[in-house]
């Protein structure tokens, strides 16, 4: 996206009563849940003895996270604020970091992980991630490429966790 495509979003957002406040917290809310969820679903896992999928909920996303913050540190692009010189409308000041988006890799890698035992709680959460990646996008903190990069990636690890429940 051009600097007068985030422009124009944040001007809207930023016109509408209460808008900044809204996308920050519907994002904060997305995150929330997502963990919410994650939580209580490997909580259940311990409660129920269940280990082998304890051990699949756990590793999966974990080292995936870990690989994937690994390769933003390195790879170390830039945000569009730091290239286009604006304020986000998250407050951020991070630098670099950006490629791919670790908010929206986390929740499609959730997501996609609790699809093969709890389908209706891994939809909504992937549907939450369809939103979190606009939010991130519109409120400049992330390119597109970056949200949608990091939402393939947390899918393509997710299927890697239903297919090894699917083994078991």
């Amino acid at each position: 996206m051009k600097k007068e495509t985030y422009v124009k979003c944040m001007d809207f957002i930023r016109s509408t009563p209460s808008g900044v406040v809204i996308v920050n917290n519907l994002g904060k809310l997305f995150t929330f849940i997502t963990a919410a969820c994650y939580l209580f679903i490997t909580a259940g896992c311990i409660w129920g003895r269940l280990w082998q999928e304890l051990i699949i909920y756990l590793a999966i996303p974990g080292i995936s996270f870990v690989a994937v913050s690994i390769f933003r540190k390195c790879y170390n692009a830039k945000r569009p604020y730091e290239i286009y010189d604006f304020k986000p409308l998250i407050p951020k000041d991070t630098i670099g970091k950006s490629f791919p988006s670790r908010h929206v890799f986390s929740i499609f890698v959730i997501g996609t992980t609790l699809l093969y035992h709890y389908t209706f709680t891994g939809v909504l959460i992937l549907y939450m991630g369809c939103l979190l990646a606009a939010i991130r996008v519109i409120t400049g903190v992330h390119f597109p490429k970056d949200v949608i990069v990091g939402g393939l990636i947390g899918i393509l690890c997710g299927a890697v966790a239903n297919i090894l429940f699917w083994l078991l």
